[in-house]
């Protein structure tokens, strides 16, 4: 089965799991892997599966991302992606629920998987001063500090190996 794998990544960390999936994946059924507006439209049409990386931007992906997937007529779609807000899976799948309705509904979604990403330091460094300079909003910062530091380092290992896992179950 002919696959191409389209990503849109911002800080890097959805190009690392694109790239594992590329991994986990016989190399001589690729037609297409690269950045989203980097790949050839034609190879996504002649690619019998799409893998699909995102990150999540205000809730979704981005509207690039989103343009790509309204064009998979008929395609298996297997979308993955990074949030550096999560690490609980409610959360992820409103995520996904919300990238799924870009998919045509003659698309097969055959699988997905979510994991939290690192953000930049400027976000980290970002909710300090609003805690400084808006003591009213110094809790709601310090949760969005501690989900930063839990963020850091991921997509790991082990995010990693349960992508590469639900990608060969698919």
């Amino acid at each position: 089965m002919s696959y191409a794998i389209v990503y849109d990544s911002s800080t890097g960390n959805t190009q690392r799991l694109a790239c594992a999936v590329k991994e986990a994946l016989p190399a001589e059924e690729v037609v297409a892997f690269g950045r989203v507006g980097d790949v050839d439209p034609a190879a996504l049409v002649a690619a019998d599966r799409v893998y699909a990386g995102f990150w999540t931007n205000r809730g979704d992906c981005t509207d690039q991302m989103a343009e790509v997937l309204s064009q998979l007529e008929g395609k298996e779609v297997f979308l993955f992606g990074t949030a550096g807000f999560g690490a609980d899976q409610t959360y992820f799948a409103g995520v996904m629920a919300r990238v799924a309705r870009h998919v045509p509904e003659s698309a097969q979604l055959v699988g997905s998987f979510m994991c939290q990403g690192q953000m930049p330091e400027s976000v980290r460094t970002r909710y300090e001063r609003t805690a400084q300079a808006q003591p009213a909003q110094a809790a709601r910062m310090q949760q969005l500090i501690e989900n930063f530091d839990a963020a850091v380092g991921h997509p790991d290992d082990v995010d990693v190996a349960h992508l590469q896992a639900a990608v060969k179950k698919a």
